[in-house]
């Protein structure tokens, strides 16, 4: 096995979804290890939703079921998550590269 897909085989990848007007909590809707936390990540990347790297994080988003809500005993972990999309959203905006 390559070194390349020896570090595939380790990447993990969870995302998540959050519509506040229909759920009280962010939901896990793709989860995987090794080429699909690889398709994940860039198709993450390819639109435009912000990717944060947290071994630590992302071990304890994976035990959760699909479509599970995050727990409440998480939501420190799902507030820091948030805090980081605000801030790149702000980042983004203002540089001037929002679209409408």
């Amino acid at each position: 096995m390559s070194r390349k897909r020896e570090k595939n085989a380790r990447m993990k990848a969870v995302a998540l979804r959050y519509s506040p007007e229909k759920d009280r909590a962010p939901r896990v809707t793709a989860k995987g290890s090794g080429l699909v936390a690889q398709k994940i990540i860039e198709l993450g990347q390819k639109y435009g939703i912000p990717v944060q790297e947290d071994p630590a994080l992302v071990q304890i988003l994976s035990q959760l079921d699909f479509y599970q809500e995050i727990p409440p005993s998480i939501y420190l972990v799902v507030a820091e998550i948030l805090a980081f999309i605000y801030s790149v959203n702000h980042k983004y905006c203002a540089a001037g590269s929002h679209k409408e």
